[in-house]
């Protein structure tokens, strides 16, 4: 049983017993990480000297697909050993996120690259398509992003549980858009920053969305139309990147994020990354101590929740290659992998280079 981890790709994964291995994208490639007893260590390594961005997997087929920065994607069908790569139609190779859905018409796959477009397949990865009418939206000649080349991606895709027609897509940074008729049109909401990381969707109450914003959390509890900010820049996670709501919990959301924002990482020289956790929908947090490190220094952007029957498991990485695990929803954590390749969007790791966090550790 595994789950996946990537920036960009789905982060939820209900499965009928808990996952003795996660596949992790990295800055050098595809990272196994398998159970065995109560230790986790590395026994593969796949797409070396690709910065996989998102992992995701066809529910029918168990085919997998590893966006990529710069080198598109690539498609395995033995589990992940060998790749090959599938992205005819797909005009740009920065791939920032991937999603999956079933609609009626069978599985479909989404891609999301930089620039901000986004395509899709039906096939199974052989012939991709764009939806052009994301772009048709009148505030897109405003879309840009603050670092080089400044130029705006589509940061994550998710779906409304009950049909895969309805489609939201969050802009870095442009905005947040949705759909309902499969991509075929797209409307922008409104009624927070631009600066959209990411929105996700409460399975077991899919009008309850929860936003990742550059300046903090927003809740909305009628699908997108209003939202609410919970969050500001003053809160400990000033960054939020990563959220999860917990699909049997739809009040159980956590959290990850740095301090500040990325703009600010090659002044402080750290992140200073957190987990947090609210019981009450996001009104309320508290912040994860037990078993962290006390001082983070990447950034938390790999985040995944696989939740069965009896349990769940959360798993965080950062851009400094380690991963944590907590078993009890955030209360203790242990570290299962260390220095395993940055699990970093873009160029997040090169803001917070490691050998200088090294130097300053051995320093003190």
């Amino acid at each position: 049983m595994r789950v996946l981890m990537s920036i960009g790709g789905p982060s939820v994964f209900e499965t009928d017993q808990p996952a003795d291995e996660i596949l992790v994208g990295t800055v050098n490639g595809v990272a196994w990480l398998q159970r065995a007893g109560g230790t986790w260590r590395e026994t593969v390594r796949a797409l070396e000297g690709k910065h996989v961005s998102n992992l995701v997997e066809d529910p029918e087929t168990g085919r997998l697909f590893a966006g990529t920065h710069g080198e598109g994607i690539h498609a395995s069908d033995d589990g992940g050993r060998t790749w090959t790569r599938k992205d005819r139609g797909v005009d740009h190779p920065n791939i920032y996120s991937m999603s999956v859905a079933r609609g009626d018409d069978g599985v479909r796959i989404y891609a999301g690259t930089e620039p901000a477009h986004l395509f899709v397949t039906g096939d199974g990865g052989e012939t991709w398509r764009e939806l052009p009418s994301l772009r048709a939206v009148p505030s897109v000649g405003d879309w840009m992003f603050p670092a080089p080349p400044h130029v705006a991606h589509v940061k994550h895709i998710t779906f409304d549980p009950r049909s895969a027609e309805t489609i939201y897509a969050s802009v870095e940074v442009g905005g947040a858009f949705k759909s309902t008729d499969g991509g075929r049109s797209w409307r922008q909401l409104s009624g927070f920053f631009e600066d959209v990381h990411r929105m996700m969707v409460a399975a077991a109450r899919p009008d309850d969305l929860v936003m990742g914003n550059g300046i903090g959390v927003y809740r909305s509890g009628d699908a997108g139309e209003t939202w609410e900010q919970l969050t500001d820049r003053s809160a400990r996670i000033g960054y939020p990147d990563a959220v999860i709501i917990h699909p049997r919990k739809p009040d159980t959301v956590f959290m990850a994020g740095a301090i500040c924002g990325p703009g600010q990482w090659r002044q402080t020289k750290t992140a200073d990354a957190r987990v947090a956790r609210s019981r009450d929908g996001g009104r309320r947090w508290e912040y994860l101590e037990g078993g962290l490190p006390g001082h983070i220094h990447g950034n938390i952007e790999g985040f995944t929740l696989n939740v069965w029957s009896g349990g769940s498991v959360l798993f965080a990485g950062t851009t400094d290659g380690d991963v944590f695990l907590s078993d009890d929803e955030g209360d203790t954590w242990s570290t299962i992998a260390r220095r395993i390749g940055a699990i970093s969007k873009g160029g997040h790791h090169l803001a917070l280079p490691l050998e200088e966090a090294l130097a300053g550790t051995a320093a003190d």
